[in-house]
């Protein structure tokens, strides 16, 4: 007879705590105002493709194991994760501002989602990564993107990487 009550008197708290998916998850947190002191990286991006579609930059802790992990995952666990997603700047090399909840290490994405469809598609999209590791056909360490933010802004330049030929798949002619 316990059973039943203490299930019905915890399952509202435990449907409160999980955050429903959304691409707006960590978007307010990762805004950028002006004057505003404290934690934030500003990402360059290097080497588009074109101008089509959107750009999003992700920041996630720069250990493995939250490293590129489920969003709702992260934030659920009272994990850092930031996102801003907009359309491709007209600027050739765009910059875009991340605000970070503190100093600290971590790992930043940057995907050129070319059709807008909020799923990478290594045929179309492209994607950079923090520290620009050489990529091959599986997703780099944490160790080997991981970045220090300290207490004010981190430049940041990230190369974008786009599939070449049939097998190949790193940055555009142009960038190397």
């Amino acid at each position: 007879m316990i059973r039943p009550l203490l299930l019905a008197a915890t399952f509202p708290l435990m449907t409160a705590a999980f955050v429903p998916s959304s691409p707006d998850l960590g978007t307010v947190e990762a805004r950028c105002r002006a004057d505003e002191a404290g934690p934030a990286v500003i990402v360059d991006v290097i080497g588009l493709k074109d101008h089509e579609g959107k750009l999003k930059v992700e920041v996630y802790p720069g250990v493995e194991g939250d490293f590129l992990e489920d969003d709702n995952k992260l934030i659920n666990a009272g994990k850092t994760f930031r996102r801003v997603e907009g359309p491709v700047p007209g600027e050739h090399e765009p910059h875009i501002c991340v605000r970070l909840p503190g100093p600290g290490r971590y790992a930043v994405m940057v995907l050129h989602d070319r059709d807008s469809n909020h799923r990478f598609n290594w045929q179309h999209d492209g994607v950079g990564f923090s520290r620009n590791p050489h990529l091959g056909w599986s997703k780099p360490k944490a160790d080997s993107v991981a970045i220090t933010v300290g207490s004010g802004v981190t430049p940041l330049r990230v190369i974008m990487n786009y599939r070449i030929g049939l097998f190949s798949f790193g940055p555009i002619a142009s960038n190397r």
